[in-house]
């Protein structure tokens, strides 16, 4: 079969990206060959593939591991257009992996024409090559002041003929009126391609739904295609920062207490979920001094404007934190940006982070100097450390120059403090399990190693929410809605704005 679908949602977060994802699995258990696609996406969360000249690209997180879900290999073509905030009104902008400029907020409506062309360009080559494309829109299709320019939702629908489907999040309550407006909203071409829903993170008894779910039938002549519970197992990497609340151990007086800074412009700070899966380990995420006081270990994650959050961890007094927290001879992690801050200087001769010029002292912890240069690297390395192996990757502008430390991943090492440029590396269980023995070495308590596979518990998660997809919802109709399209006749809704 050849075919694809997009799923849309009624809000920003309504469970795109897990059905998204889900779907990729359950597709891919049938033996399709299966290809997640999200035209653009916007997120300082992101990963590194391997194009096919074995130049790294750079493509945001979500679609990275929906394309693990569908047992695919990660490209650049899955998401072409990711935009990373680098300020309130403009966004860094990544075109087939490599940096493309900016966009400012102006521009959303009438000056996304080149970044369409090139995110329509890689749907239909991903279409001439997989079986199905399972395709993800982003926030709401029902924005209709921004319509003019979508291709996205159903600028993307209608550029392929792709039936959609629209994700509602029940737990924020009116998932009725917002399924049913969200569809109202669309101009007649664009709702005879809205097919059908699903409900999302839906908690009781189905029983109780059912009659709102017929009604929202009768009303719409779309069906629901099935009503997705809530699971606190479902935890995925994340795309953005949402809603960083921490993975909290069972016996947090035992534990080993992580603090992570969360900066104004955290990216990629999926580096801890690892730490997060260690059952003695309780993972928090700290943006007051305080919170740091009781910490044993204190992360510094990556950031998208290290000179700008570097400026208000000082302005918080999270500096003076962290550097008693080093003085009382307790462990510090840095990773990429985190870890330039960790250094002697920062500085952006050229304004890669939008500040020419500007060059700032760092926390001093270590022998380290930082230079933003206008290419970014875009890595896949290897190595070892702590005498276990490891393999990460490299997202950056900022050029090192280390002095008298010791390296680390990339980066450097001075005692108890350790830096490096390498994302991603505490998911390699070895240097994990090495990092969390030196970290308890150095408090003076025991640790006790334990067996936890970061990859087969992610593996174990995607299986999880695959299985709940083929569990609760008409998987069967939806690959026939992939394959055939949307159906003749739907019911245009009032107002149907045109």
């Amino acid at each position: 079969m050849t075919g694809s679908l997009l799923v849309a949602g009624t809000t920003s977060d309504a469970g795109k990206s897990i059905l998204t994802t889900g779907l990729c699995r359950a597709f891919a258990r049938r033996g399709l060959k299966v290809a997640p696609y999200k035209a653009q996406n916007m997120s300082n969360n992101s990963m590194v593939c391997l194009g096919p000249d074995g130049i790294g690209a750079e493509i945001g997180r979500a679609q990275w591991i929906q394309a693990l879900a569908a047992r695919a290999t990660p490209e650049a073509a899955m998401n072409p257009v990711l935009l990373k905030p680098g300020g309130d009104r403009a966004s860094h902008v990544v075109v087939m992996g490599h940096p493309a400029g900016e966009i400012t907020s102006a521009e959303f409506i009438g000056g996304r024409t080149h970044l369409a062309e090139a995110a329509h360009a890689a749907y239909d080559d991903l279409a001439s090559r997989y079986d199905v494309v399972v395709c993800e829109g982003a926030g709401s299709p029902a924005e209709i002041n921004l319509r003019a320019g979508d291709y996205v939702n159903m600028g993307l629908a209608r550029h392929a003929d792709i039936p959609t489907i629209v994700v509602g999040d029940i737990d924020r309550g009116g998932v009725f009126a917002a399924m049913f407006g969200t569809v109202a909203l669309l101009e007649p071409a664009d709702q005879r391609l809205v097919a059908g829903f699903v409900v999302n993170k839906f908690r009781g008894d189905e029983g109780l739904l059912a009659p709102g779910l017929q009604q929202l039938e009768r009303l719409t002549g779309r069906r629901v295609f099935g009503v997705l519970p809530w699971s606190s197992d479902l935890w995925l990497d994340s795309e953005d920062a949402l809603d960083l609340d921490g993975r909290r151990a069972v016996d947090r007086d035992a534990a080993l207490r992580v603090a992570v800074i969360r900066l104004p412009r955290i990216s990629n700070f999926t580096d801890v979920d690892a730490l997060g899966l260690e059952p003695g380990v309780d993972v928090l995420f700290a943006s007051d001094p305080r919170d740091v006081t009781d910490a044993d270990v204190v992360v510094l994650p990556g950031t998208r404007a290290t000179i700008s959050d570097l400026r208000w961890l000082r302005s918080r007094g999270l500096d003076r934190a962290i550097l008693d927290h080093a003085a009382a001879g307790r462990p510090v992690l840095g990773i990429c940006g985190g870890f330039q801050m960790l250094g002697r200087t920062v500085s952006d001769p050229d304004g890669v982070e939008g500040d020419a010029g500007a060059e700032v002292e760092g926390l001093g912890l270590l022998d380290v100097t930082t230079t933003f240069e206008v290419d970014k690297v875009l890595r896949l390395p290897v190595g070892e450390a702590l005498g276990a192996s490891a393999a990460g990757y490299e997202i950056h502008h900022g050029r090192i120059a280390r002095g008298g430390d010791e390296e680390f991943l990339g980066g450097a090492r001075a005692g108890h403090v350790f830096g490096t440029m390498w994302h991603g590396s505490l998911e390699s269980d070895g240097l994990r399990r090495a990092f969390l023995a030196a970290a308890s070495e150095v408090l003076g308590r025991p640790y006790e190693a334990s067996d936890v596979s970061f990859a087969e518990r992610r593996d174990a998660r995607l299986d999880l929410l695959g299985d709940l997809v083929e569990q609760k919802l008409d998987v069967e109709a939806l690959l026939a809605l992939a394959e055939h399209g949307a159906p003749a006749g739907l019911a245009v809704l009032p107002p149907g704005v045109g």
